[in-house]
């Protein structure tokens, strides 16, 4: 090949590698003008790379860790979903942790230092649920003790069997929320959050009744009840308003179309269920309240926000035979599982 051929040669491999990020960017952002605009500094980063790395601000070592993506993926579903479940409901778990992260990478989305601390500075996530939880294999062979190599492999090849791929919507990646039982029916996210997701509808889960995590019941007394309600709402009740029948002082006025509580009436002061739920720390915003022997009962089904994907029905989804693909179609209402396109 003449000196001209070579020249040509080496800008063709050179305009194959300069595409490589806008593959990336084309594929995330397809029907969105301004995709391009949103991938920030980290998403051209992202894109660049060669093997993705995210970094994990450690909570209570107060220190930033950066690992592999995958690696990463094995401790958020290690931390979040018990090992011994079915291997299909693990492989959704990884799924769904994997899209959470991809979508914080793509948007250059990193850790605000006022909220967490100059340690944090410059981390992707924390270690905690208010992302997603992870836990580091020095923690897990101390949790799972003897059980570890076959805990960490189960991990390992839910993980790997799922390597690259993550949920989409619209060509995007999709909240890829999930929480641990349902009371029966998925929320819809704008019942909780303040978002609606289209992908993100209230769906069947009664398989959920099976879950020990189900039913829950616990009981306070009413000055300790009240105060905890106008500690996080603001608003004043007196302890003589719920020395009535249980009729006069607890009226559910409505609910979700997940039947969990829209609005509730206490004590002659309305409330919000997630209010109810947050100020008590409830495990979930479908509760009962009645008043027994001088005591608050409340009881509640399900555990946690109730949006997107139920692990515990995931896990039953799985034991009845339902495919990784299946349940996360079930509980992720049109979306789409794609590999991610770096290369």
């Amino acid at each position: 090949m003449g000196s001209r051929g070579i020249l040509i040669g080496i800008a063709g491999l050179l305009l194959v590698i300069m595409g490589i990020p806008a593959l990336l960017v084309s594929w995330v952002g397809a029907d969105t003008a301004d995709a391009g605009d949103k991938l920030g500094k980290e998403g051209a980063d992202l894109a660049s790379q060669n093997s993705l790395q995210v970094r994990v601000y450690l909570s209570k070592e107060k220190r930033v860790i950066q690992l592999p993506l995958e690696s990463y993926i094995e401790g958020v579903v290690a931390a979040e979903m018990p090992a011994q479940f079915h291997s299909e409901a693990l492989k959704a778990q990884a799924l769904a942790a994997r899209t959470y992260i991809v979508g914080r990478l793509m948007k250059g989305q990193v850790l605000d230092a006022k909220e967490w601390g100059e340690k944090a500075s410059g981390a992707h996530v924390t270690d905690t649920v208010q992302h997603q939880a992870y836990e580091t294999d020095a923690v897990l062979r101390k949790k799972w003790g003897y059980n570890y190599p076959n805990n960490k492999r189960r991990v390992a090849e839910a993980v790997h069997a799922t390597a690259g791929q993550i949920i989409t919507y619209g060509g995007k990646p999709i909240y890829a929320a999930f929480f641990s039982t349902s009371n029966g029916r998925t929320e819809n996210s704008e019942e909780y959050f303040k978002e609606k997701y289209p992908y993100l509808r209230s769906v069947d889960s009664s398989w959920d009744q099976l879950s020990p995590k189900y039913i829950n019941r616990v009981s306070m007394k009413p000055d300790v009840f009240l105060s905890k309600l106008e500690q996080a709402t603001g608003k004043r009740l007196a302890v003589a308003a719920l020395q009535t029948t249980s009729n006069q002082s607890f009226a559910v006025l409505s609910r979700t179309q997940g039947a969990r509580i829209e609005r509730v009436r206490i004590g002659g002061e309305v409330f919000k269920g997630r209010e109810v739920r947050e100020a008590l720390n409830l495990p979930s915003s479908d509760f009962q309240l009645q008043m027994k022997d001088g005591q608050v009962i409340i009881t509640t089904k399900g555990y946690g926000h109730g949006v997107g994907m139920s692990q515990w029905g995931a896990n039953l989804m799985a034991a009845q035979g339902k495919s990784v693909d299946e349940i996360i179609k079930h509980y992720y209402q049109g979306v789409e599982i794609n590999r991610l396109r770096l290369d």
